[in-house]
C-alpha cells in the first residue's frame, strides 16, 4: 500500500510529462484496471485450490514487472502493456490479488465476532502506508526537484520505488504460515463457476451493486484528484503528497470506527448510514469558492468517506462458505475494479477539459448515492450470519 499511494500521487503527472495528452492517459488508466481485474480473476477464484501463498507472489512478481516496464520506456505501446498485464495502482487503492486473499487467509484463524474489527485494523495499517507513500513520492520528487534532477527523472525514482516493493512483497509472502490455506470442500459434485457454488447469486448480487460503487470513484481516484487540485489551484507535488497524506489518514481513523458502529447497528446499516453524508461531501468540493475550503471539505469527505470499506469486506466474507471466501472477495473486487476501469478514461477526459473539470465529482457523487440507496434496499433483511445469531 506504500507503493500505491506512492505511484498514486505522481502517475498521472509522469504520464503527462512524457507528453501524453488526457485520452491517452485515461487509455492507459482503464487498462490498467482492466488488465488488473482479469489477471486478479483468475488468480483469486483458483487461490483457494492453487494455494493462497502462491498465488500472493505471483501478484507482488506482477507488480515488480508493472514498476519495471513504466520506469524504464515511455513508449506508448509499452505502457499499454504494462498497464495490461502488470499490477500497478493509479488510485491509490488495492488491486490485484491480494486483498482479497489477504482476508480470506486472515479469516481462517479469527472468530467470526472478531473479523470486522481486525479487517479494520488491516484497513488501518493500508490506509497509513497509502498516507506514507504520497508523503514520501511527494517529498522525494521535491527534494530530487530542488537537487536539479528533471521532472521525468525524479518520477522515474518512485517508480523504481515501487517496482522494488513489489519484490520486497514477494520475500515476506514466502515467509507465511501455512494456518493461512484451506481445505477443499470433500464434495466433488459441487458444481463451480468462478471459484463459487452455495453463494454464487448473493455474490454476484453484491458485486453487480459494488461495480456501480467503484465506476462512480474511478470518476475520483487519487490520480485524477491530485491531477484536479494541480490544475485548478496550482497546487506543486509536495503539497499534494501533504494533502493526500492527510486524506489516507482520516480514512484510517474512519475505517477503524467503522468495526464499534457496526456491532451496534450492522454491517449493511453502516456500510450506507457512513457513506451517503461522505457522497453529499464529494460533490462538494469543486463548489468551494478557494483552495483552503474544497481542501477542507475534501479532508472532511476522507475522514467518514472508508467506514463502508471494512463492513462491506466482513460482510462479504461472512455470507460464504470458507472455501469460496477468495473467491468471493476476488469476484466482488474484480467487479469494484471493472467499474472504476469503465470511468477511468472518462475521467480523463474531463480533467483534461477545465470545462468539464468538475463533473467527475458531480457524477461521481451522484452515482455513489444510488448505489447506497439501492444497497441497503436489496440487502437490509438479510444480515450477516453472527449478526442473526445475536438477534
Amino acid at each position: 500500500m506504500f507503493g500505491y499511494g506512492s505511484v498514486a500521487v505522481i502517475l498521472v503527472l509522469y504520464l503527462a510529462r512524457l507528453g501524453l495528452d488526457g485520452a491517452a492517459i485515461g487509455l492507459i488508466l482503464s487498462l490498467t484496471l482492466i488488465g488488473d481485474t482479469v489477471i486478479s480473476l483468475w488468480l483469486t477464484t483458483h487461490a483457494d485450490r492453487l494455494g493462497r501463498r502462491r498465488v500472493l507472489i505471483i501478484g507482488a512478481l506482477l507488480m515488480a514487472a508493472a514498476g519495471l516496464i513504466f520506469a524504464v520506456t515511455d513508449v506508448f505501446v509499452l505502457l499499454l502493456v504494462a498497464a495490461t498485464i502488470g499490477v500497478i495502482s493509479p488510485s491509490g487503492n488495492e488491486v490485484g490479488p491480494f486483498l482479497a486473499v489477504e482476508q480470506a487467509s486472515l479469516t481462517e484463524t479469527i472468530e467470526a465476532r472478531r473479523r470486522t474489527s481486525v479487517f479494520a485494523w488491516y484497513n488501518l495499517a493500508g490506509s497509513i502506508a497509502t498516507a506514507c507513500g504520497a508523503l514520501g513520492a511527494g517529498l522525494a520528487v521535491g527534494a530530487l526537484r530542488s537537487a536539479g534532477v528533471g521532472d521525468i527523472a525524479a518520477y522515474r525514482v518512485v517508480i523504481v520505488g515501487y517496482a522494488v516493493i513489489g519484490l520486497a512483497i514477494a520475500a515476506l509472502i514466502s515467509r507465511v504460515s501455512a494456518a493461512v490455506e484451506v481445505a477443499a470442500s470433500p464434495d466433488t459434485t459441487i458444481a463451480r463457476r468462478l471459484g463459487l457454488h452455495r453463494s454464487r447469486n448473493v455474490v454476484l448480487g453484491l458485486a453487480a451493486l459494488f461495480s456501480v460503487d467503484a465506476f462512480a470513484g474511478g470518476l475520483v481516484m487519487q490520480s485524477i484528484l491530485a491531477y484536479w487540485f494541480h490544475s485548478t489551484y496550482g497546487v506543486p507535488e509536495a503539497v499534494l503528497g501533504g494533502i493526500f497524506f492527510a486524506a489516507n489518514l482520516l480514512a484510517a481513523a474512519s475505517a477503524l470506527a467503522a468495526a464499534s458502529i457496526a456491532a451496534r447497528i450492522g454491517l449493511i446499516n453502516t456500510m450506507v448510514f457512513t457513506h451517503l453524508p461522505s457522497n453529499v461531501l464529494l460533490i462538494l468540493v469543486p463548489l468551494m469558492p478557494n483552495l483552503p475550503l474544497a481542501i477542507a471539505v475534501l479532508l472532511a469527505r476522507f475522514s467518514i468517506s472508508q467506514m463502508d470499506v471494512p463492513t462491506r469486506q466482513s460482510y462479504t466474507i461472512s455470507v460464504v462458505e470458507p472455501d469460496e471466501r477468495s473467491a468471493a472477495a476476488g469476484v466482488t473486487g474484480i467487479a469494484r475494479s471493472i467499474g472504476a476501469g469503465l470511468s477511468a478514461n472518462l475521467a480523463g477526459v474531463f480533467v483534461a477539459t477545465p470545462a468539464l473539470a468538475a463533473l467527475p465529482f458531480f457524477i461521481g457523487g451522484g452515482l455513489k448515492i444510488v448505489y447506497d440507496v439501492a444497497l441497503w434496499i436489496a440487502f437490509k433483511a438479510r444480515p450477516a450470519p453472527e449478526e442473526r445469531a445475536r438477534q
